[in-house]
C-alpha cells in the first residue's frame, strides 16, 4: 500500500477532475465509487485508489493526498503530473 501527499497550485475541483480523468473509466478504467468536492475513490483490478484534497492554511495551494493498493506506480505517475 502507498500513502503519498503533495502540494499543488491547482484548485481542489481541478485536482479531483484530473484524478477522475486519470484513474476513472476514461483513464485506467477503475470504477468511481465515490466522488465529491474534496475526494474521490476508485476500485478495480484487485485494489483501490483514494484521493483527498484539502486547502492549506494561509497558502494559495492545496494538499493532495493519495492512498492506494495495487496501483502504486500509477499513483506516482499521477502525482508527478500535478
Amino acid at each position: 500500500m502507498l500513502n503519498i501527499a503533495k502540494e499543488s497550485k491547482l484548485g481542489a475541483a481541478e485536482a479531483i477532475r484530473r484524478a477522475v480523468s486519470f484513474f476513472g473509466p476514461d483513464g485506467l478504467g477503475l470504477t468511481v465509487v465515490e466522488q465529491g468536492d474534496c475526494c474521490a475513490r476508485f476500485e478495480g483490478g484487485g485494489g483501490f485508489v483514494s484521493v483527498a484534497v484539502e486547502e492549506t492554511e494561509g497558502k494559495k495551494r492545496i494538499k493532495v493526498s493519495v492512498q492506494g493498493r495495487e496501483w502504486e506506480s500509477n499513483i506516482k505517475e499521477f502525482m508527478a503530473k500535478l
